[in-house]
């Protein structure tokens, strides 16, 4: 794992690729904290699921609902999470940043198999600055910052042969330059309201304890399976 320093939104650059920083249970402090900070929690479990090596491990399914509440759902990665909440990164444009601006509340859920162990997430919906949208746009690999900066995510088009000939164009005219971000490109944080922590039990007598904010803190409650 390269040794680079993490952005203030909780990113950092992994095999190639930006992904959430995580830290050990030993940096986390007292066990006592784990088990009653579900965002420490939720540190703890995906630095297991990558020890585990699962796969893709940042992917979360996030789920969005448009004004007259019709519903839609797609995998996107989580790039940072902190006291704060959770941080991911899309078009505006696109069918899920329409109605992430329609809807401010969204939930979100993260499975890994690898450790048989599942996060679930609900909050509000908090833009990111220019700012810190910049910060991580630069650690993007250039390729993939061509890609975003050439498509107008969830419109229609010809051809996927027209998609790369833009790409290519793009690429051309930006050669030797820094690819700009385009504007409605950026992040957005979930502020969770609600953590769910399921842990897979044989004959199905799951594990799963909910966390739900209570003031300046969080309230535990155990569930039913």
């Amino acid at each position: 794992m390269p040794d680079t320093a993490a952005s203030p939104c909780g990113w950092r650059e992994l095999d190639g690729s930006a992904r959430l920083t995580v830290v050990t249970a030993a940096a986390i402090g007292k066990i006592g904290r784990v088990r009653d900070d579900p965002i420490a929690r939720f540190r703890r479990w995906y630095a297991a699921a990558v020890r585990a090596r699962a796969p893709l491990p940042d992917a979360m399914a996030l789920a969005t609902a448009d004004r007259r509440g019709t519903p839609s759902v797609r995998f996107v990665l989580l790039k940072g999470v902190d006291e704060r909440g959770f941080v991911f990164f899309t078009d505006a444009r696109s069918r899920k940043g329409r109605e992430l601006a329609a809807r401010r509340r969204v939930a979100v859920v993260l499975y890994w198999d690898a450790i048989a162990r599942q996060v679930r997430v609900e909050g509000r919906i908090r833009p990111l600055t220019d700012a810190e949208a910049d910060r991580y746009w630069e650690t993007r690999p250039r390729a993939s910052r061509l890609a975003a900066a050439s498509s107008t995510q969830s419109a229609p088009m010809s051809s996927h042969r027209w998609l790369l000939a833009r790409w290519r164009r793009l690429r051309r005219e930006l050669a030797g330059n820094d690819v700009p971000r385009p504007k409605a490109w950026g992040g957005y944080r979930i502020v969770p309201d609600a953590i769910e922590f399921w842990t897979h039990r044989e004959d199905r007598l799951h594990h799963r304890e909910l966390f739900r904010r209570a003031g300046r803190g969080w309230r535990r409650t155990l569930l039913q399976p």
